[in-house]
């Protein structure tokens, strides 16, 4: 509670800063917990109201509460299915209207709908250092184990260290990967425990926390989900119909990855947050819905649905070698593609994702892109598949990978070196010998050389497909305040890091 109300540098704390942002849905939540204009102190005379308001504030920002709020839309969407459907058939059987039996009152409590959703939903939250939060008494495990209670379908997995003894006698550290849930007293309950041969943590963090985890799910799909991302319940209601995608037909053979779009929630936080959000839209839209038609759409992130069983048994879903696999999550389209896998993608469902909405984060983020495309090009997948694919799709894939920085890279040199050699000219009074010269000759081509005019195209056109999507999608209006940001950030500007 007291990180909420600490100013920063501004004056201006956490808590002040979303009440100004969200003025109705802070008035809402002071009504649903009874309370009127309540100051910090108010809240602190109440444990019960503090635990509220930190929620209130963690599902406003980019947290692992908001990730699994969103999450346990699926279990919600599930019962509530399974509630609606056992009704509408035995009404019908009895003889009664369909009509009768629309009511949702209790479907939450309904043992027959809980059953079946546990069934068929588990959410795992991977987070290899729990146990030694736990060890310390960090506050971080506190607030895990609170959403552990909290959430019935959630899982942590985690991975255990200990001291142990050796055959010779010698103390050695002992590593075990753990799943645990919350029992009916609150306390952590431990499902699988299962030993390790050594230290995991060999190659890039992510990946291997993944790794690690991926043994503790079941089932025949899974879903990979980021921690700043978030689900609404309209969206969790067609998830068997993505499922069904599974059997679809979609070219030679089944999928193999159901591509999912990103509905990006930051965009109004500040005017580089909306152009960030715009960016990605832009790519997770507009780019993999034409790339899965020419079978080149790989994995670059989440929420893709993945064949659990095809991927559990080919390597996984993350390649984890250090500074090569910057960039994991692409490895796992590339892996599915090499293995004769199918990628789709799909536009009729959505799963919220948070983006970098600071000029450092953002930096960072774009940075590592560009060095996770750099690396690619060393990379032996890369190369085994533009080894195997047919002229057409090997083209399209590398102008979608690394290709993209590559023409970009000799797209800004060929600009420098146009402008620099315009101010030549300029300066040295060549350029109106020339010009009178060529119009001598009749040379037209010499001054169409010289025309600026490219310039110009060169940032609208690229702009002009993203600018097509948000009309038919948003309307016109929405695309006059984007037409200004693409001025102000050009969208090759990752390609200088990409050059470092």
């Amino acid at each position: 509670m007291s990180e909420l109300c600490v100013d920063n540098e501004d004056g201006i704390s956490i808590l002040f800063y979303l009440q100004k942002i969200f003025p109705d849905e802070w008035a809402n939540f002071l009504e649903r917990i009874g309370r009127g204009e309540s100051s910090e102190e108010d809240f602190k005379e109440s444990p019960s109201d503090t635990l509220e308001l930190r929620f209130w504030v963690s599902y406003r920002g980019q947290t692992l509460a908001r990730t699994v709020r969103g999450m346990m839309y699926y279990r919600r969407a599930l019962m509530l299915q399974s509630y609606l459907e056992k009704r509408y058939l035995g009404g019908i059987e009895d003889g009664y209207s369909a009509l009768e039996y629309i009511d949702t009152q209790g479907y939450q409590l309904s043992p027959d709908a809980r059953a079946q959703a546990d069934l068929k939903f588990t959410y795992v939250v991977s987070c290899q250092i729990y146990g030694q939060q736990k060890q310390r008494k960090a506050p971080e495990a506190a607030d895990i184990a609170l959403l552990l209670q909290r959430n019935e379908a959630l899982r942590v997995a985690f991975i255990h260290e200990e001291d142990g003894v050796s055959s010779d006698g010698q103390a050695i550290k002992e590593y075990h990967s753990k799943l645990v849930k919350a029992d009916i007293h609150g306390k952590d309950q431990e499902i699988y425990s299962i030993k390790l041969p050594g230290n995991p943590k060999l190659g890039e963090g992510k990946p291997e926390n993944q790794n690690h985890a991926i043994i503790f799910t079941r089932g025949d799909a899974i879903q990979t989900i980021d921690m700043n991302q978030d689900n609404y319940l309209e969206e969790a209601m067609k998830v068997r119909n993505l499922l069904e995608e599974f059997r679809g037909n979609h070219g030679i053979r089944y999928p193999t990855i159901l591509g999912v779009r990103e509905h990006v929630f930051t965009g109004s936080v500040s005017s580089l947050a909306s152009f960030m959000s715009k960016q990605e839209t832009s790519f997770v839209t507009l780019g993999q819905r034409v790339l899965a038609y020419l079978k080149v759409r790989m994995h670059y992130g989440h929420p893709d649905v993945f064949d659990r069983i095809f991927h559990i048994t080919r390597g996984g879903i993350s390649k984890a070698s250090r500074v090569i696999n910057i960039s994991e999550d692409i490895y796992a389209g590339f892996n599915s593609t090499l293995r004769q896998g199918n990628i789709t993608h799909h536009e009729y469902i959505q799963v919220g994702k948070g983006r970098d909405v600071g000029l450092n984060q953002i930096a960072l983020f774009e940075g590592k892109v560009a060095g996770g495309n750099g690396e690619q090009v060393l990379s032996r997948d890369v190369y085994r598949l533009g080894q195997l694919f047919d002229f057409f799709r090997m083209l399209t894939f590398f102008y979608t990978t690394v290709g993209y920085y590559v023409c970009t890279m000799m797209t800004v040199l060929t600009v420098y070196i146009f402008l620099y050699g315009r101010v030549y000219l300029a300066l040295s009074g060549l350029d109106h010998s020339i010009s009178r010269q060529a119009r001598f000759l009749g040379n037209t081509a010499l001054d169409a050389a010289l025309n600026a005019q490219f310039l110009v195209q060169i940032g609208v056109f690229t702009a002009v497909p993203m600018i097509m999507g948000f009309i038919l999608e948003l309307g016109l209006m929405k695309v006059a305040p984007f037409v200004s940001l693409e001025t102000y950030f050009y969208r090759v500007t990752r390609d200088h890091v990409f050059m470092l």
